[in-house]
């Protein structure tokens, strides 16, 4: 390899790594880049959002999700999805017990 071919292979290396950190600092301004569903993160906006995640083993996860204004619990990762149970917030009139 002569030191003409070493230096454009250098050359390429240190464009596609500038490259790559411009792509990161461009996908961190712009508020579309920023992926949906993140715990906690800003910009959740819509009737859908996560509230918390609770790993439960390496593959399940227990979710608090809001869908508007109810908030439903996930579990996810097992062999199928299941939806646990929906927590309402309690009524004001509540129907007595037969």
């Amino acid at each position: 390899m002569t030191s003409l071919s070493l230096a454009g292979a250098l050359l390429a290396l240190f464009g596609v790594i500038a490259l790559i950190l411009l792509a990161r600092r461009a996908a961190l301004l712009l508020p579309m880049a920023r992926l949906p569903g993140l715990i906690g993160g800003a910009g959740q906006a819509g009737p859908l959002r996560i509230e918390q995640a609770l790993p439960l083993d390496p593959r399940r996860r227990l979710l608090l999700v809001r869908a508007g204004a109810r908030r439903v619990l996930l579990l996810t990762g097992g062999p199928r999805d299941l939806v646990v149970g929906w927590l309402d917030a309690p009524s004001e009139n509540p129907e007595p017990p037969p």
